[in-house]
């Protein structure tokens, strides 16, 4: 049987990790493909060919547009990243009738809608398993594996850089900013660490979660996203007191009233296996009615981690290419005419627990004006730590944990927290989930 041609867009981390991947492990791909797998052609602008080994068996340019092109091209992978023109190449790849692999989150995220729809039109595949979590096969966990089951939520440790941050600064007592620097040192994080410490990657990926796990159109835009950079090492310290850690999460959870899907620092239970979850390692916890909760654990990043997960949608591509286009794997789960629209709700219709701390005068009934706020509120408290001011200080700290309530309830009580004369500054509020699965 005639091998199949994979055209590579990119020779990068992930690229080269792909490149090295496939021809390493080339006798055990085609025993499981059924077929020889074998990349003829590549473009990439820079590249070390050291690291590379048999680069100069295969066509090497520096036109991605000719390699889509290319008519001896079976399956495009697009490695580059970003939106254009990533975007435009993996369309063009798609009219073109070549089956495309990628590893792009944000493009998938924002353009996922527009991409399968044009390559469901045109009869190919699109496969993404490596824009989520790098390593860790969960988007073929949840499409397939837990096909039979009505997901009811989802909750990830889906950025190495914000949890290594985080891990840091509970396990040596560091601060944000310290830490950040090292994980740029390190690798972990970029010049800009934007996309990594404010939530957007981990939106990305879920988003696509979301998407997969309940059915419904890819809507970056409706995610709530609240990074890490304000968290404190005495949040860190406190959330440890009362039993806790907080994790950076991305959760999402179908309701009566529509679908949740936010990403922001969370307090998570440390008898959890997920809130053990430690450096730059990724992890996912699916909650569903037959299976109950399953825990998919792994490497989020690196090259070859990465390219693993790459590798694996080249061989699914390859085993179904001559397959009937209308019985393969739905590219988002459901059936294309089978998607719902279901409701995203807004933050404020949220339902969560919360962690609140606040810097207070030291004198009396001070505690007693914020217990009167909160029970006004209708919030019931869980747990009260109040933290006495060093020698010679007038301010104290008061911690809360809360139960259950809604986050339009709680805005209200810390806008009336936030007036009181004996309060100063901000509410830091952090948000609680048990993931409890009763």
């Amino acid at each position: 049987m005639k091998p199949v041609h994979v055209g590579l867009l990119g020779l990068g981390t992930v690229g080269g990790g792909t490149f090295n991947v496939l021809n390493r492990n080339n006798e055990e791909i085609t025993r499981r493909a059924g077929r020889g797998i074998r990349i003829t052609h590549a473009a990439a602008r820079e590249y070390d060919a050291a690291r590379l080994p048999g680069l100069d068996a295969i066509q090497v340019c520096d036109d991605a547009f000719a390699v889509v092109d290319n008519p001896d091209i079976d399956i495009v992978v697009e490695l580059i990243g970003g939106f254009e023109p990533a975007r435009e190449l993996v369309l063009k790849a798609i009219a073109n009738g070549k089956h495309v692999v990628t590893a792009n989150k944000a493009l998938i995220a924002k353009h996922g809608n527009e991409i399968f729809a044009a390559a469901q039109k045109k009869g190919v595949m699109v496969a993404f398993e490596a824009a989520v979590a790098g390593g860790i096969p969960i988007i073929k966990a949840i499409r397939e594996g837990l096909s039979a089951n009505q997901i009811q939520w989802l909750a990830g440790i889906i950025n190495g850089t914000g949890n290594f941050i985080l891990t840091e600064m509970r396990d040596k007592g560091r601060d944000f900013s310290d830490v950040l620097k090292e994980a740029q040192e390190l690798g972990y994080a970029e010049a800009d660490p934007t996309f990594d410490v404010e939530g957007i990657d981990a939106a990305h990926k879920l988003t696509i979660l979301a998407s997969i796990a309940f059915g419904i159109p890819l809507q970056f835009d409706k995610v709530y996203t609240e990074g890490i950079s304000k968290i404190s090492r005495e949040d860190v310290n406190y959330a440890g007191e009362f039993g806790y850690r907080i994790k950076h999460l991305g959760f999402t959870r179908r309701t009566d009233q529509g679908i949740e899907m936010r990403v922001h620092p969370t307090l998570i239970p440390e008898r959890r296996l997920i809130a053990n979850v430690d450096g730059v390692m990724n992890a996912v916890l699916v909650n569903a009615d037959a299976v109950g909760p399953t825990l998919y654990y792994g490497a989020g990043a690196g090259a070859e981690p990465t390219a693993s997960a790459v590798v694996a949608d080249i061989i699914d591509v390859a085993r179904t290419l001559t397959s009937d286009p209308q019985n393969r794997v739905p590219h988002l789960a459901f059936q294309p005419g089978s998607i719902s629209d279901i409701p995203i709700l807004a933050m404020e219709e949220v339902y969560t627990a919360y962690y609140l701390r606040m810097q207070v005068a030291d004198k009396p009934g001070v505690m007693a004006d914020v217990t009167r706020i909160i029970g006004d509120a209708g919030i019931s408290i869980e747990a009260i730590l109040q933290k006495e001011p060093a020698p010679d200080a007038d301010k104290a700290s008061i911690i809360l944990l809360t139960h259950v309530v809604q986050e339009r309830q709680m805005n209200a009580a810390i806008a009336k927290i936030e007036a009181l004369d004996s309060i100063f500054g901000a509410v830091t509020r952090i948000r609680l989930e048990h993931l409890s699965v009763t």
